[in-house]
């Protein structure tokens, strides 16, 4: 079994699966993949099922019966893959606003640099983001900054989705008991991994947004991000129990 798995949430991305698994297959050493598909209607699990009679051994998919959530998703896909014995498990978008050649850097800042977690980051070297409306920058930038001064947690891209994370962190951290499923997860996961004093790293990088398909961002996610960091604040966080 191969130590790197790079999870792949989807709804309706048929015009990137096949490109974004390819690229990440191209790249040096021998990442999986694991597309987490809630019930694309527009054929996105069967590409992935297609690809899979060329990439057997590197391709996987779990399909869900609808839009459960980005967190469900992700905390499902850590299961599989703590069952599956990966190392390091990184999450990563399917349309190419994360730079697949990045993968490599946020490998290096865990397995060569000692982190825990590493986070590709928009906000740790300025603004590096591409595309985006200015009011949606300012918006993100702005959530991140709120986070950082509300949680005293000093990571600059809190809401970034494109992360590395060790065996470790993902044992460590009671999988069942993290309650955001939007983009509140990702906040919700880095806080955790904060408090229980693991190291953390951001690695810079240049976001670019997606050039096809549309995006699934929402007043309500970040509403669900807003309200749920104060309530975090007052949390308290301790390590899963062992069975």
């Amino acid at each position: 079994m191969a130590e790197k798995l790079v999870v792949i949430p989807t709804y309706n991305e048929k015009e990137n699966i096949e490109k974004i698994t390819r690229k990440v297959f191209s790249l040096e050493g021998d990442f999986h993949i694991l597309v987490v598909d809630d019930g694309s209607p527009d054929g996105t699990a069967d590409i992935v099922k297609n690809l899979q009679g060329e990439f057997p051994e590197r391709l996987h998919l779990i399909q869900r019966s609808g839009k459960l959530g980005l967190g469900t998703a992700y905390i499902t896909a850590f299961k599989w893959a703590l069952e599956n014995g990966y190392e390091y498990v990184f999450e990563m978008d399917a349309d190419f606003s994360h730079n697949p050649d990045d993968l490599i850097r946020l490998y290096d800042a865990c397995a060569k640099d000692g982190a825990d977690m590493s986070i590709g980051s928009r906000y740790c070297n300025g603004v590096s983001v591409i595309n985006w409306p200015i009011g949606r920058v300012v918006m993100s930038y702005f959530a991140s900054y709120y986070v950082r001064k509300v949680l005293r947690m000093k990571v600059y891209d809190c809401t970034a989705g494109f992360v590395c994370y060790t065996r470790k962190v993902l044992q460590t951290i009671d999988l069942d008991k993290v309650k955001m499923k939007g983009y509140g997860f990702q906040i919700e996961m880095k806080y955790t991994t904060h408090k229980l004093g693991f190291k953390i790293k951001e690695v810079p990088i240049i976001f670019v947004d997606r050039k096809e398909g549309s995006s699934k961002m929402s007043s309500g996610i970040f509403g669900e991000a807003f309200w749920g960091v104060i309530a975090m604040r007052f949390r308290k966080f301790r390590p899963k129990k062992e069975s």
